[in-house]
């Protein structure tokens, strides 16, 4: 079975909100904040079982969530000693056959501020999310990615860069999909670091979407 690396990226520290949302809305062991966390993304999905088995066999890291579609796998390990997870990873790595450089460089979908939020819209999302609410009147940003699972590690540098509030985060599928939101200029700051993690991120080249 041939198997793509689409994502692979080192989280150092869960931010309280990200590990949170993780904690709420996954079905395996949950993180607490601060620990380091590990998001690898493969294709066939199916595959991704075996991935967990090398990862929990090779270390004690914990998985928190593991996503098995027929496309695309995700698998997200973590645990309080980074070295854990490193070598989680690599163990991972040496599984596939692959380098870290080998997985596919991300590319940004959507990259959009709403200004202001009218108060029906904030109802809508509210209804279909599970962080925090936003209110009327708030900007919100909206980013996706592709692959995936890079928008775990914008989730979690732009909740370091600003204070914000994470309303979703989809780390799984066909793309990333992150909201988040907060005042003007706090929604501007968690923008510019979002962003910046995503272009500052190697790999090889895929068949991304480009930025507009």
């Amino acid at each position: 079975m041939a198997i793509t690396l689409r994502c692979y990226t080192f989280l150092d520290s869960l931010q309280p909100q990200l590990a949170s949302f993780i904690g709420k809305t996954a079905r395996g062991f949950l993180p607490v904040p601060g620990v380091a966390s590990l998001f690898v993304e493969i294709a066939p999905g199916i595959a991704v079982n075996r991935v967990t088995d090398v990862a929990l066999k090779a270390t004690r890291v914990a998985p928190a969530i593991q996503v098995v579609e027929r496309a695309y796998g995700l698998l997200e390990v973590h645990h309080e000693d980074q070295g854990e997870v490193r070598q989680a990873g690599a163990a991972i790595l040496a599984h596939l056959g692959v380098k870290e450089e080998e997985r596919l460089k991300p590319s940004i979908a959507t990259n959009q501020i709403i200004r202001a939020i009218e108060p029906y819209q904030a109802q809508i999302i509210n209804r279909n999310s599970q962080g925090m609410m936003i209110l009327p009147g708030q900007s919100l940003f909206i980013l996706e990615t592709d692959p995936a699972g890079y928008v775990a590690f914008a989730a979690n540098e732009a909740e370091k860069a600003a204070n914000v509030y994470l309303v979703q985060v989809q780390p799984y599928g066909a793309f990333g999909r992150l909201y988040m939101c907060g005042t003007e200029a706090e929604v501007d700051a968690a923008a510019k670091a979002a962003i910046a993690t995503i272009e500052g991120l190697a790999g090889r080249a895929g068949a991304g979407f480009k930025e507009h």
